[in-house]
């Protein structure tokens, strides 16, 4: 049966019964601005009863619920198993103190990242896929943008999100002549961008992450894209929980065209 079959027939699975079991959750990616948020809004939250984030070196720390794993490590089966794991491609920024010590995936790791996360166990994934505003087609906002998600897609989560939140640009200077051509016609695009697909700041993307990570599991199994026009729905809405649940039940939304592609 084709990939897409599965996702199909999954896609019409009824919710998974998660009641009564302890959550737990894997970050790998806390070190950017991004990052850092959704890995605070997760300790905040209360949900899990242990978030992770995976290191690259030794790293002592005193938060309550707050655990590390070391990536070289990662491949090694878990007790207890984390249940859900969530990517943050982000931005690089100097890092102090223990940012210094998180792991900082790079976009073409993402396959064998995704494939160490199903081997270790993790059912659900959640990965944060910043771009620039202006350069993604229309068509990829709702779709797998290549080669590499759709290998994602084929590990058999039972759940997978690809959240597509527009980025800003970094506003230093390139040093390439013809890069800073580019940077200036995206620039002139960005007047153009219509305000749903404008960026949003870190911390209301986080509180989204959270609460879709929350729900997934009461959510119909198969693979999805929130598109940029949802964060910034979420970003206006009082009820950030609520919006990212009729999302992923398939009911309409405070604005309408924004539904889940299931595939």
């Amino acid at each position: 049966m084709s990939l897409l079959h599965e996702a199909l027939r999954a896609g019409h699975h009824p919710p998974l019964s998660n009641a009564g079991k302890v959550r737990h959750l894997l970050v790998a990616g806390g070190a950017g601005a991004l990052g850092a948020a959704v890995l605070e809004e997760l300790l905040a939250d209360g949900t899990f009863g242990r978030v992770a984030v995976l290191v690259t070196q030794p790293l002592n720390t005193a938060l309550r619920g707050l655990a590390v794993v070391a990536a070289d490590t990662l491949h090694q089966p878990a007790v207890p198993t984390e249940d859900t794991a969530i990517v943050v491609f982000d931005r690089e920024r100097h890092a102090n103190g223990r940012e210094q010590a998180f792991l900082r995936p790079a976009p073409q790791d993402l396959p064998s990242l995704a494939a160490a996360l199903r081997s270790r166990g993790v059912r659900r994934l959640v990965v944060v896929m910043p771009h620039a505003s202006a350069t993604l087609p229309e068509a990829l906002k709702q779709g797998l943008a290549n080669l590499d998600e759709h290998a994602v897609a084929a590990l058999d989560f039972e759940q997978l999100v690809f959240v597509r939140s527009a980025q800003s640009s970094s506003g230093s200077a390139a040093s390439h002549p013809l890069q800073r051509v580019a940077d200036w016609v995206l620039a002139q695009l960005s007047l153009m961008i219509p305000q749903r697909d404008k960026p949003v700041r870190a911390r209301k993307v986080a509180l989204f992450v959270a609460a879709l990570a929350r729900a997934l599991p009461q959510a119909p199994g198969g693979t999805r894209v929130v598109p940029p026009e949802l964060i910034w729905d979420a970003s206006q809405a009082r009820d950030v929980a609520t919006l990212v649940d009729d999302w992923l039940h398939g009911r309409a939304t405070a604005q309408p065209g924004v539904r889940p592609m299931r595939m």
